[in-house]
């Protein structure tokens, strides 16, 4: 019976991972009207790290619902719903690397142009 009550405990789990916690990230991003970049990056590592757990507890999870006595977790993760389930995690991480790199990109082309200045006072 605990174990059952545990597999439903890392199911919730799951569902926060991969719906509450980065749908919350999302709204802190859309909602306030100046954020810093520090702030834009941490939100992203977020994501990332964020979407690692999910994948952690799914894999947990799937192996977990072989051994349970539910019929319903057994045909949950053996359908095609559990890749839905999987895709949750690749689209919040693929969000997190996304706002990194733009992040790294704004970084970079903002030092090519100080870089640029600074070699055209030192020309004149």
């Amino acid at each position: 019976m605990s174990n059952d009550w545990q597999f439903r405990f890392e199911f919730a789990a799951v569902i926060a991972f991969s719906f509450f916690i980065p749908g919350m990230i999302y709204v802190v991003m859309m909602v306030k009207r100046s954020i810093s970049r520090t702030t834009v990056a941490l939100l992203g590592f977020a994501l990332v790290a964020v979407a690692g757990i999910d994948a952690v507890l799914l894999h947990h999870i799937a192996y977990a619902a072989q051994h349970t006595a539910s019929v319903w977790d057994d045909k949950l993760f053996a359908s095609e719903l559990s890749v839905a389930l999987y895709l949750l995690p690749l689209v919040s991480a693929g969000v997190g690397v996304n706002i990194l790199s733009h992040i790294l990109i704004t970084h970079l082309a903002e030092a090519e142009r100080a870089f640029d200045r600074q070699a055209n006072k030192e020309d004149v």
